[in-house]
């Protein structure tokens, strides 16, 4: 009889808090032993000589199958969206309800639930967003807090679903009774719509103005003051997708002062600056997200905060749209093209190409940032985030010598580009193992749909 029904051996294995050259031994879908070798057998052995072995990446922040208001949804399912994401190297996402004002919060998990269950191939949970404070969704905020959903999502603008500050009060300070952690898009809506309609009066359609419309500061401004909120309630805070130097600086401070305040950004906010929007035609529409990308000098202001600590996650807020049939919708209106690109599958590589190979990123840092802090944050360590023994046996075998390049040609997103085309990166994905099962093998899905189960979080 096998002692083990998958052994990895002559790998290092890299945690948030250490390195070392050890084998892993997986019995079902659970880590049993990491030791610097291994004894006994095992019904399938793999060689990772050379390779990294990294926890299963974590990503907290993506929209599959996202309404958007003008009658289109985002292009990634939960099947195609989370094969893209194992193809990464992603074993877990966090997806967010949608709650329709006029639903109830546990409504609109049922009917997210639907759309997940039996078609994800990785593991998956759910944020609550929340867009009425009425009394029925803060009860329901109470009870779900308690069956698994210990997060919820706060927009500061888009008319739809966004939140004023007398109500995000009412929801923080319930957040803060019931052990709940409040995500926050902070942006000043009022701002953002007079600017908008100024820049159509003097006849600024263009995808470029969609960044005009956003400038640095209107993000900065609502950072402040959603930690300012947070604070007068005593809740915890997560800052989505921070994109700038200012919002950075508020956030520190915050942290100096003793607040629980806690923040992401996204690889593309890292990498690509705002002179993607003068490109010709209406090829800048592809880089159309919310915040917009910015100046250049604000990237090496969020180099040195996942450096320094200031910034704990890098998510992807994956969230795709077809160039040629959904993003054409705003060629005459920027105010209409759907928000957001893809990123769910090249997150892990851009990371360690541009930050361990040439910044010096530390591997724990890495481990922390991709898979650790996300884990820790939103309820699922040690359970997922770290390799040791008990834990999901949600594995990464990375090999950290193969050159190639990103094309959407190689990517499985299901949107037709990719903002990294011909970028060259160093890092590869080789494979990746969700629950005790192969999912990915050097580029390709070999795992099955309805694999990925619901998992519900502690608060």
């Amino acid at each position: 009889m096998s002692s083990y029904d998958l052994m990895l051996r002559n790998g290092i294995v890299v945690t948030a808090d250490a390195e070392l050259q050890a084998d892993v031994g997986v019995v079902g879908d659970m880590i049993t032993t990491v030791a610097p070798r291994l004894a006994g057998d095992a019904r399938q052995t793999i060689d990772a000589d050379g390779c990294y072995i990294l926890p299963g990446f974590v990503d907290p922040h993506v929209h599959l199958s996202l309404p958007n208001g003008q009658g289109l949804t985002s292009s990634d399912d939960f099947e195609s969206g989370t094969i893209a994401a194992a193809c990464g190297g992603t074993t877990t996402i966090i997806d967010f309800t949608t709650q329709r004002r006029g639903i109830s919060l546990s409504q609109a998990v049922a009917e997210r639930r639907a759309q997940a269950d039996g078609r994800a191939v990785i593991d998956y949970a759910l944020h609550l967003t929340v867009t009425d404070a009425n009394p029925q969704t803060l009860a329901d905020l109470r009870t779900l807090a308690q069956h698994g959903y210990p997060s919820l999502k706060l927009y500061m603008t888009y008319e739809s679903v966004m939140v004023r500050d007398d109500d995000i009060l009412r929801i923080l300070d319930v957040a803060a009774d019931c052990g709940v952690l409040a995500l926050v898009h902070a942006e000043h809506h009022d701002i953002v719509t007079y600017l908008q309609h100024k820049l159509i009066a003097d006849g600024h359609r263009d995808p470029g103005a969609h960044a005009l419309s956003r400038p640095t500061w209107v993000e900065a401004e609502a950072v402040g003051r959603a930690i300012a909120l947070a604070r007068a309630t005593g809740a915890p805070l997560y800052i989505v997708h921070v994109s700038c130097a200012e919002a950075v600086g508020h956030i520190r401070r915050a942290r100096g002062d003793g607040q629980a305040v806690y923040a992401e950004t996204c690889p593309h906010y890292l990498l690509l600056s705002d002179e993607e929007y003068s490109r010709p035609g209406f090829e800048a529409t592809k880089y159309v997200m919310t915040p917009p990308l910015r100046p250049s000098g604000n990237q090496s202001a969020l180099w040195d905060a996942l450096t320094d600590g200031t910034l704990d996650v890098v998510a992807t807020d994956h969230c795709p749209w077809m160039y040629a049939t959904q993003k054409i919708v705003g060629r005459d209106d920027f105010r209409r093209i759907p928000g957001g690109i893809a990123g769910v599958e090249t997150r892990g590589v851009l990371l360690y190409s541009e930050g361990v190979v040439k910044r010096q990123l530390s591997l724990r840092r890495l481990v922390a940032l991709l898979s650790t802090n996300p884990a820790r944050l939103f309820g699922l360590y040690p359970r997922k985030g770290t390799i040791a023994a008990g834990s999901d046996a949600d594995i990464v075998i990375f090999d950290s010598r193969r050159s190639w390049t990103i094309s959407n040609r190689l990517l499985h997103q299901h949107v037709d580009y990719t903002v990294f085309e011909g970028w060259p990166v160093v890092g590869y994905p080789l494979l990746t193992i969700s629950r005790g099962q192969i999912v990915a093998h050097d580029g390709q899905f070999v795992g099955r749909r309805g694999h990925g189960q619901f998992i519900a979080r502690q608060r």
